[in-house]
């Protein structure tokens, strides 16, 4: 049974420190408890690969970089932490968690699964995977007061993630792992939140991806109406990966660019991913009537938009059909080691929408639901 619809948050504010106090004032409970999670999670993760780790120094050390990039974002995040009455670097090591777990030696297992089918009107969506533990600790969200309105989901205290803009512009989010990867860069999610915020088109979202001085991996997979690519960030450089013949993108957690490829970690640590690539990659041709035989539902439709109904039934895959696309939390185990999907987006660049369900794919029926469309500024 699903819980009951999250308040969707609407973040307000002509400059970005009132933005940020706005959001922090709004999700201060949230906030605090994410935190107490989070500084678990960190010292459990080190802990276990015989690390010890400074989180202030390293969330202050991503400020810095965050400061010379976009010092707007780092204003925001100031506002945050004065609207939810907690100290800055908490809220800087929440929007620079994938970094600080980076340098913990986080094992990544059961880390997301994108879809997008590309052409004359993109579409797709994913699975976000997260620590059950964190279950409670994200919101759908509206943003104005920036260069662009924006609608999406993330984190309490994180200022983005996933989401499309009033340009039409939108974000998918894989998490990568690099030799590389370190605490030193601009956040990946702040990255993300300058794009939602301020790219008008697929080629200032692409630019901006490229330029931005990262020190952990991700995918970010940018989508607007008519054109899709997945931007492949490491410390090591960057990478676009344009859709497929069929105008596919397939994206789980590991490089597909030879450049980036030789140093990536996840892949080797966490083989699964390439489990789940190969399913999803058989599912989708399936889907066009091509070669290859998906399970059964939905995906055998075919057509050329991918709406919510066609997304799920491609991404509810378990253990038992090849690959755990669709994750659920084993009963036992500790924090860490406790991945579920919490949540399944789908997006309609065209009409500036998503569609968030509350839980993975093999859960959602058309009444589960939430629409968010990106607001005007």
């Amino acid at each position: 049974m699903n819980s009951p619809r999250r308040t969707t948050l609407r973040i307000t504010g002509d400059t970005p420190r009132r933005r940020g106090e706005d959001r922090g004032r709004q999700a201060r409970a949230g906030i605090a408890r994410a935190w107490r999670v989070y500084e678990e999670l960190f010292a459990t993760v080190a802990a276990a690969n015989a690390r010890t780790l400074d989180v202030p120094v390293l969330a202050l050390r991503t400020v810095r970089a965050a400061r010379a990039w976009a010092p707007e974002l780092v204003e925001e995040m100031e506002g945050v932490a004065e609207g939810a009455g907690m100290p800055f670097w908490t809220i800087a090591a929440l929007n620079g968690r994938t970094e600080i777990l980076a340098e913990a030696g986080a094992p990544r297992t059961g880390e997301c699964s994108t879809l997008v089918r590309g052409g004359p009107r993109t579409t797709g969506g994913q699975c976000w995977d997260w620590h059950q533990e964190l279950a409670d600790a994200w919101h759908p969200q509206t943003v104005t007061g920036d260069a662009q309105g924006f609608a999406g989901i993330t984190e309490h205290g994180i200022l983005a993630k996933i989401g499309v803009n009033e340009a039409g512009v939108g974000v998918l989010f894989n998490i990568l792992g690099h030799a590389d990867d370190a605490a030193t860069g601009v956040p990946v999610h702040l990255v993300a939140r300058q794009v939602l915020g301020t790219a008008g088109s697929f080629d200032e979202a692409v630019g901006m991806l490229t330029g931005a001085p990262v020190s952990a991996s991700t995918v970010v997979t940018v989508v607007t109406a008519d054109r899709a690519a997945s931007v492949e960030l490491a410390p090591a450089g960057s990478a676009v990966v344009a859709p497929d013949d069929r105008g596919w993108l397939v994206r789980t957690n590991h490089f597909l660019a030879p450049s980036l490829a030789a140093g990536d970690l996840r892949g080797r640590r966490e083989p699964e991913t390439y489990d789940r690539h190969r399913l999803l990659t058989t599912r989708v041709r399936a889907h066009d009537g091509g070669a290859g035989t998906a399970a059964s539902g939905p995906e055998a439709a075919g057509g050329a938009e991918l709406g919510p109904d066609a997304l799920v039934g491609l991404l509810a895959a378990h253990r038992d059909d090849g690959a755990e696309v669709c994750c659920h939390a084993p009963a036992g185990g500790g924090l860490g080691s406790r991945w579920a999907t919490l949540a399944t987006v789908a997006v309609d660049p065209a009409e500036r929408r998503l569609m968030v369900h509350d839980g993975g794919p093999c859960s959602a029926a058309p009444e589960t639901w939430t629409p968010l469309t990106a607001p005007r500024r």
